[in-house]
């Protein structure tokens, strides 16, 4: 039921915002040097890496780690990349994510392939069979500001409570906190 309401909601999520998503690759392709999508290895379903896409909202040669781990995380960004990251439309390209079955719309969001302390505590936890999501419980509570321990309680408390009304709670919050700009550092 899950992968059914995914689909559902991805295609008629992207046919409603083509134009914008169009819009956004123009702007990233205008404002910086480089490629408009920006793939990052990620930890999915398994612990199986995939290529997870994103705007670009970074310079190219920007290290591939969790950005709070960055000294400066700013003087990496692109002209319009703290813009993108606050208002979340670098995230907008893993809509192909969902249709293609490596994320869903609500689960964990998925690690960075070498954040091994993150990997190790949901695998330990059985988190990591869990399909990761656009958003998730950890997501609307804190999302970045979450230590990794709190992070991963988070995803358990998910896994345990995991139903299509849960993950529809989850989506009305996360939008909620967009359109708010919660715990939105960068």
């Amino acid at each position: 039921m899950k992968r059914v309401f995914d689909l559902f909601l991805a295609i008629g999520v992207t046919l409603i915002l083509l134009l914008p998503i169009l819009f956004v690759g123009l702007l990233v392709r205008f404002t910086s040097k480089g490629p408009v999508l920006y793939w990052s290895n990620r930890v999915g379903k398994n612990n199986v890496i995939f290529k997870m896409p994103k705007f670009r909202s970074m310079q190219m040669g920007t290290p591939a780690v969790a950005t709070h781990l960055l000294s400066n995380p700013d003087a990496y960004l692109t002209p319009i990349g703290s813009f993108l990251r606050k208002s979340s439309l670098d995230e907008l390209p893993q809509l192909w994510s969902i249709l293609n079955g490596d994320m869903s719309f609500v689960g964990p969001r998925p690690a960075l392939f070498n954040q091994h302390d993150l990997i190790e505590l949901r695998t330990k936890a059985g988190v990591h069979h869990l399909v990761p999501g656009l958003t998730g419980w950890a997501q609307i509570n804190g999302r970045d500001e979450l230590p990794i321990p709190q992070k991963v309680a988070m995803d358990i408390e998910y896994l345990h409570q995991k139903s299509l009304w849960f993950d529809i709670k989850i989506i009305i919050l996360t939008a909620a906190k967009v359109l708010k700009r919660d715990n939105v550092t960068h």
